[in-house]
């Protein structure tokens, strides 16, 4: 303890042990090394920070190494300055490594940055959502079916990435799948897990589209063990049926004009089938009796001669009946309106039909 003690008072209070000092400075080599150190200490945090941090640090060691081989000449120099700058090198390596790893594809980042990134899902979370499909993309051929009507199996759950895809049903369109959508949502949700069906309609690409396809049982294993993942499925795919049954709510309407809302009360017994048609003699017939009812009425009612001028006070003017409201705004009794505007209709006309393709696209 006392020779401990006796150095520390010969550093702190002797005077030093150098002989004398240099006269020159040391080369530009030194001075830029030590540059380099400096800005390398001044890095902040996280990967990019790391890789300012490191970069520097090792730039500055091999300045170092530089500087002892050529200008000190002291292997000691030239032995830690390459193992720090070494160890510089190996965490740059390693920061590369852990990027490229941690990198989706592109499909995957631009599907991440349009559909979770707006709920805030998080990025390990969508990892393993990926790694369920196995990163793997299909494609479809315009014309190309994805499913046939009472053929394919439903084992599957598809998220459309690029394209077009058109459903049918019996040859009769019904609405058309785009970019973010699911393809076979109402499929998935009519089936429990134990269950087992086929598709209910058809899935033609329009255009040369692009999907991805998570199988059945190993999406409903992650399902299961995911309570996370499970609610976000379950606000995905409800947004995406709701999505689907508004596009074939647009597609229903009357041809006097009123729009029609899925929603309403009784209207599947109101869109029955249409009375049969009586042919054209019976409309001749029909519009002969309005028209020689109406003279005949004229004839036999004989004029009225005028009345004498009451005593009292005059009778109110009669109220004006109020006109229908707007049929494109329906108010708290909209189901009335719509069986009474029904009941407007003749009976020989269609009470309800489907756009084309080109009428539903404008």
């Amino acid at each position: 303890m006392s020779a401990n003690g006796s150095t520390m008072r010969q550093l702190l209070w002797q005077d030093p042990v150098c002989s004398g000092w240099k006269q020159d400075l040391e080369g530009a080599v030194y001075h830029l090394a030590n540059c380099f150190l400096l800005l390398g200490f001044m890095g902040g945090s996280g990967v990019y920070g790391c890789f300012y941090l490191f970069g520097f640090l090792g730039t500055g060691y091999v300045c170092c190494v530089m500087w002892g081989w050529f200008d000190a000449c002291g292997l000691d120099i030239i032995l830690w300055s390459f193992l720090l700058a070494m160890a510089c090198l190996f965490q740059l390596a390693h920061l590369v490594y852990r990027l490229r790893k941690n990198t989706l594809p592109e499909e995957f980042d631009l599907l991440y940055k349009t559909l979770c990134l707006p709920l805030q899902v998080p990025l390990q979370v969508y990892k393993e959502i990926v790694h369920c499909c196995e990163e793997q993309v299909f494609t479809l051929a315009t014309e190309q079916t994805y499913a046939v009507e009472g053929e394919t199996p439903i084992n599957r759950l598809s998220l459309l990435l690029s394209g077009r895809v058109r459903v049918s049903q019996d040859g009769q369109f019904l609405h058309y799948i785009f970019p973010y959508q699911f393809m076979d949502s109402p499929e998935w949700e009519s089936l429990q897990p134990s269950e087992e069906g086929v598709f209910q309609v058809t899935l033609t690409a329009e255009t040369a589209c692009s999907y991805i396809s998570w199988p059945r049982k190993s999406l409903h294993l992650l399902l299961s063990k995911e309570r996370y993942i499970s609610r976000l499925f379950s606000a995905l795919l409800g947004y995406d049926i709701s999505e689907k049954l508004y596009a074939l709510n647009d597609k229903l309407f009357a041809k006097f004009g009123l729009r029609f809302d899925i929603r309403l009360p009784s209207l599947y017994h109101v869109l029955g089938p249409a009375a049969p048609d009586t042919g054209p003699e019976s409309e001749k017939d029909d519009e002969e009796v309005r028209e020689s009812a109406m003279p005949t009425s004229a004839q036999q009612t004989p004029p009225r001669s005028p009345l004498p001028a009451a005593s009292g006070p005059p009778a109110p003017p009669s109220r004006a009946r109020m006109s229908r409201p707007d049929s494109g705004v329906l108010g708290e009794d909209s189901a009335s309106l719509v069986l009474e505007d029904f009941e407007e209709v003749s009976g020989s006309e269609s009470f309800m039909d489907y756009r084309s393709d080109g009428e539903y696209m404008r």
